[in-house]
């Protein structure tokens, strides 16, 4: 038997970093997936196969001796063992569009499409327990993790997010288009959230003000996205670039790269952890190939791609 399920990307349009502490943000899910496949084999082993990497594991192992990349579907596939005392093993199959480490929801994609396929084995699960599941995997490796990323990725399209009132969909007919360029530059999300916890402890009333300030700018986005404003909502990436920068998550490539972006875009920011991994642009069909043109001059990989209105889907 055999399962199989995929899920999209995303990035942070507005609000990352804040959204730990309570700021609402807003994500897009993006038309670039994950795709797992889950098939039960005879042997009592866990086996994972990726691209980055492969293992194979006995089950009913604690989840710290898992190399950390493989604990999520690990632990998933563990769980599921165990639940439903099967003698079996699971071969875990991962392809992926997205780069990892990047800030594009790589991992929570993977968790989303992995929860859905691995559980799929055994019950159909609805969305709901689906992102539960793939929320408490993601916590083997980021334990602290909002659970934002992976509820876009379940959901897809347009989502208001805030760790006290959860999510909400955005319902908008909106469709622009993005230009997403790597760095290259990787960086440890562990540690600019560390970063940023120790930035915050040592200075609680300027961070208090950036907070609300961020509050105030994801309500405005809020009605630009209403009205299809893309000018409005690119003055507010410009704003909340400007937030990230006074934190301290931002770098002298990413702020060449986003100056490059604005010569032609709406606006364009950083997306995801910071100091590097990726910047994204805001534009539509008249200054989307510009836009692509100002990066790639300077030799910096971009791609584009729009809104994934599907979210997880299974097969």
């Amino acid at each position: 038997m055999k399962s199989k399920a995929s899920a999209p990307g995303k990035i942070i349009l507005f609000g990352e970093h804040f959204v730990v502490y309570g700021v609402k943000a807003i994500l897009c899910a993006i038309d670039k997936r994950v795709t797992v496949s889950a098939e039960k084999i005879p042997q009592n082993k866990i086996s994972i196969k990726s691209s980055f990497g492969n293992i194979v594991e006995s089950p009913d192992r604690p989840i710290k001796e898992i190399e950390s990349q493989f604990r999520p579907f690990y632990y998933l596939a563990d769980k599921m063992i165990q639940k439903y005392k099967e003698k079996f093993g699971i071969e875990i199959t991962i392809t992926s569009e997205i780069p990892s480490g990047v800030g594009l929801g790589s991992s929570s994609a993977c968790c989303v499409a992995s929860a859905a396929a691995i559980s799929g084995l055994f019950t159909k699960n609805s969305k709901e327990e689906i992102l539960q599941m793939a929320i408490e995997a993601e916590k083997t490796i980021f334990p602290n993790n909002s659970g934002a990323d992976s509820t876009v990725c379940t959901y897809g399209g347009l989502i208001q997010y805030d760790k006290k009132g959860g999510f909400s969909k955005i319902d908008t007919e909106i469709n622009f288009d993005l230009i997403i360029a790597n760095s290259k530059i990787k960086h440890s999300t562990k540690e600019v959230v560390s970063y940023v916890k120790n930035f915050k402890e040592n200075n609680e009333e300027r961070f208090a003000i950036i907070c609300n300030e961020v509050n105030r700018l994801v309500e405005d986005v809020l009605i630009c996205i209403k009205n299809n404003d893309l000018e409005g909502i690119g003055r507010n990436m410009t704003k909340n670039q400007k937030y990230l920068e006074s934190i301290g998550v931002s770098n002298e490539k990413l702020r060449e790269m986003i100056a490059l972006s604005n010569k032609s875009s709406f606006g364009a920011k950083l997306t995801g952890a910071g100091d590097g991994g990726c910047i994204f642009s805001l534009a539509d069909k008249n200054n989307l190939q510009k836009t692509v043109n100002n990066l790639e001059e300077k030799n910096y990989e971009c791609f584009t791609g729009k809104i994934d209105f599907t979210g997880l889907d299974t097969f």
